[in-house]
């Protein structure tokens, strides 16, 4: 995969619906070969049909039925040759309740895209970079923050080690960024560490970075939610004891603000990102402003006791805090895809501004806490205090911190956007429920965006929405992908052969050594707070990602077409494997009807069966001998048209008796596929369902199971 080879695919609605491969339309060939021959062989078969589907023969739109279930033609309209498209009302539901919920959809959601309208879905520059950015830029406000108060335990004089530190951390910021820099246009269709990895480490490297992202997606919007939540609750101290549930109102927020699609999920988020940018350049620009006044003398900071000794293992565990600062810097190699052409391109210029703005940021914050002397405190952040400082009268701080709770808040949103997209991903390859292939309404990933919501508030609630119990387990997943990825692009470098390679291997080195460095530091130094729990959580993720493929193998080996598994003389009993049918003169039926008492649904089930032309079967369970002879004999009244085999059940139970009776006449010849129709009251009113034993519902849920039984029911509808 890379812009010379790549996997050729973007994300399209099409993924859901993969093409057959070569050997398997050479298989269909042989198939339809076999088909051919059979339709030969019936003479008194017939193309011709009672209707016309294509639906040009009416000459006025059909009357729907008294329950309005009859689609009008104007719900379609012509397509291709031999094709049909279905407009937009025909995706409305029948019922009430469903057209009720329809309504609210469209009013929260918006109404549905067509599928071709992807293209239009995509971001531009201005719109991506706030939008990806919104988790990079914000970790402004919290990782300088986190650095310092694991500094703090050492004493105040500890920090002093924050400059150096945070120089380390520029570096580390630089390398990273030119080295996914020089991944994007490798991986065009996308760059995301799973893919990266996964293409040139192997599955397993793939898997376990995909597990890695997929913690820290979660993670970030636990995070982003819960500083945001906090930047409000410093200001407003009274909502404090409402932390928890104003967290899962924002993410429940976020939620449908990304289901709306990307493009209107961007616009929504553009103007908060721009806002904290340039209110934190205003803070930068007051603070250093007064910092010149005095000759850039660093104010002193309150004395704090030392807690414990200032140790390596202290100093790494400062440095690995500060590193969640990089958080959300492989968002844009992840939404390659999402730009709008030429998106490989688009998409390393968005990059370039991103780190950009992130080591100004950064660094301007680093060095404004180190002249202002400030220090983390339980009630307020640093990011609250350097703006009280630079702005001690007039709105400025009120605007300040009202952008910086935005700007948190809504950083969870670029999770919103890389999170679905790993699932597709990881779905098309088959390593995530495929579910996660479908595009919603708007053109979003409804199902992944669902699931981060979900993984996120149960993650807010249990921790109970503190920053600094969340952040431990939050750089190990992150540089886990991030060590991965570049190390995957040195295995690229070495495979390709090209100008300029020897210097694109070594930057993409430099990258994962230093990122391999930060990971070992975190898990080690972080392990005890709980990035334990991450070290446990990637390994299972990879097992569940495994599980999911060897599933999906089955299923593939099971469906996949091959050439006819018999010849076309009759089959005799035995010679095909359960549900081995391919081609129609392999199929011997026996229809089965399930026969309570005798009345309009049930003699509708039976008519139905003898016009299939098949031998059929009927079977009647009766609790015990005199019901079952009185049967026989309304049976005989009613002329004794079809077989009929009687049941007793002394114990009464009418499920398991029938169900192992149809299993039992399968197994007597399993070349027989037993279509057992099952007559079926229709119900009108919701309430009306408990008044029913609805046996027939609970038939064929046992009846599901057993191979070579196929189940169809003849309803009966009750009037109003």
């Amino acid at each position: 995969m890379g812009k010379d080879g790549g996997e050729g695919t973007g994300v399209t609605p099409a993924a859901e619906f993969p093409a057959l491969g070569p050997a398997e339309v050479d298989a269909l060939r042989q198939v339809g070969e076999r088909w051919r021959d059979a339709r030969r062989d019936r003479p008194d078969r017939t193309d011709d049909l009672p209707v016309d589907p294509t639906l040009g023969r009416y000459r006025r739109r059909p009357a729907p039925s008294r329950f309005g279930r009859l689609a009008p033609i104007e719900m379609f309209r012509p397509g291709e040759p031999d094709e049909l498209v279905a407009t937009e009302p025909a995706n409305r539901p029948a019922s009430r309740p469903g057209r009720a919920v329809g309504r609210l959809r469209r009013a929260v959601l918006g109404p549905p895209l067509t599928s071709a309208a992807v293209l239009y879905e995509r971001m531009r520059k201005l719109v991506a970079l706030p939008v990806l950015s919104s988790d990079l830029l914000s970790s402004v406000a919290y990782g300088p923050e986190a650095m310092l108060t694991v500094l703090l335990l050492a004493g105040d004089a500890a920090l002093g080690l924050s400059l150096p530190l945070a120089a380390l951390l520029v570096l580390l910021m630089v390398a990273v960024g030119l080295s996914y820099r020089q991944t994007i246009p490798a991986y065009p269709h996308g760059a995301g560490s799973y893919l990266v990895a996964g293409d040139n480490l192997g599955a397993g490297a793939g898997l376990t970075a995909a597990a890695g992202l997929m913690i820290d997606y979660v993670l970030t919007v636990a995070v982003s939610v819960a500083a945001g939540v906090r930047a409000v609750t410093s200001a407003l101290p009274g909502l404090t004891g409402l932390t928890v549930p104003l967290g899962v109102l924002v993410i429940v927020a976020l939620l449908a603000g990304n289901l709306r699609g990307v493009r209107t999920a961007g616009n929504l988020f553009v103007l908060p990102t721009y806002a904290f940018v340039v209110a934190l350049l205003a803070v930068l620009a007051a603070g250093f402003l007064q910092a010149a006044g005095r000759g850039f003398a660093a104010l002193p900071p309150p004395q704090v006791p030392a807690a414990e000794g200032l140790g390596l293992l202290l100093v790494l565990r400062a440095f690995s805090s500060g590193a969640v600062s990089m958080t959300g810097i492989e968002a844009v190699s992840n939404a390659v895809p999402a730009f709008r052409p030429p998106e490989w391109r688009n998409a390393r210029t968005t990059l370039s501004w991103m780190v950009a703005m992130l080591v100004l940021l950064f660094a301007g914050v680093v060095a404004l806490i180190h002249l202002d002397g400030v220090v983390p405190a339980p009630g307020e952040t640093l990011l609250s205090q350097l703006a009280r400082m630079s702005f001690p009268t007039g709105p400025w701080y009120a605007l300040v911190q009202a952008a910086t709770a935005l700007i948190l808040l809504l950083a969870a949103n670029t999770a919103f956007n890389d999170f679905p997209r790993l699932l597709f991903f990881m779905a098309r390859a088959g390593h995530a429920p495929r579910r996660f292939l479908h595009m919603g309404d708007r053109l979003a990933f409804s199902n992944g965006l669902v699931a981060l919501s979900v993984a996120a508030a149960f993650v807010l609630v249990v921790f109970r929405g503190r920053t600094e119990s969340l952040i431990p387990l939050y750089a190990v997943g992150v540089f886990l992908a991030f060590t991965l990825s570049q190390a995957g692009m040195v295995v690229h470098w070495h495979r390709r052969r090209g100008p300029r390679r020897r210097r694109r291997l070594a930057l993409n080195a430099v990258g994962a050594t230093l990122s391999g460095l930060v990971l070992v530091t975190a898990a080690i130094a972080k392990f005890t707070e709980g990035a334990w729990a991450v070290v446990v959580a990637v390994p299972l993720l990879v097992l569940l990602c495994h599980r999911v493929r060897r599933h999906y193998r089955r299923l593939d080996r099971a469906l996949s077409l091959g050439p006819p598994s018999a010849p076309s003389a009759p089959p005799v009993a035995g010679a095909l494997a359960p549900e081995g049918e391919e081609v129609p003169q392999q199929v011997r039926h026996l229809v089965v009807v399930p026969v309570a008492r005798l009345n309009r649904a049930s003699l509708r089930a039976l008519a139905y069966a003898a016009s299939l032309g098949q031998p059929t079967l009927a079977v009647h369970l009766a609790p015990e001998e005199a019901p079952a002879s009185r049967f026989r004999e309304e049976w005989e009244a009613w002329g004794d048209h079809l077989r009929l085999e009687t049941i007793v059940s002394p114990y009464r139970a009418v499920i398991g008796p029938l169900a192992h009776y149809l299993e039992a006449l399968h197994a007597s010849r399993p070349d027989l596929v037993l279509t057992v129709i099952v007559p079926e009251v229709v119900l009108r009113r919701r309430w009306h369902r408990p008044l029913h034993s609805r046996t027939e519902h609970r038939l064929r849920a046992a009846l599901r199971t057993l191979p070579g039984v196929v189940v169809t029911s003849v309803p009966v509808h009750l009037p109003e």
